[in-house]
């Protein structure tokens, strides 16, 4: 009986990675717009890097909750 209160406990403080990728995709999207309104030129080129960046930090989560998934089920 105790053992489903630990992996609740476990998935819970896993989850605390989720409030860094929040944070990681806003300092990346306002590079972004940072960027794109010093140098409209580029917008292309900056948004595919914002696009990868994104793509990496959401990855992260993803990792994140499929830890959390395999500790609680």
């Amino acid at each position: 009986k105790m053992l489903f209160e630990f992996k609740v406990l476990g998935a819970g403080i896993a989850t605390i990675a989720l409030a860094g990728v929040g944070n990681g995709i806003g300092i990346i999207w306002n590079a972004l717009l940072t960027s794109m309104s010093r140098n409209p030129s580029l917008t292309p080129e900056l948004f595919n890097s914002a696009i990868f960046g994104f793509a990496l930090v959401e990855a992260i989560a993803l990792f994140t909750l499929m830890i959390v998934f395999l500790l609680m089920f």
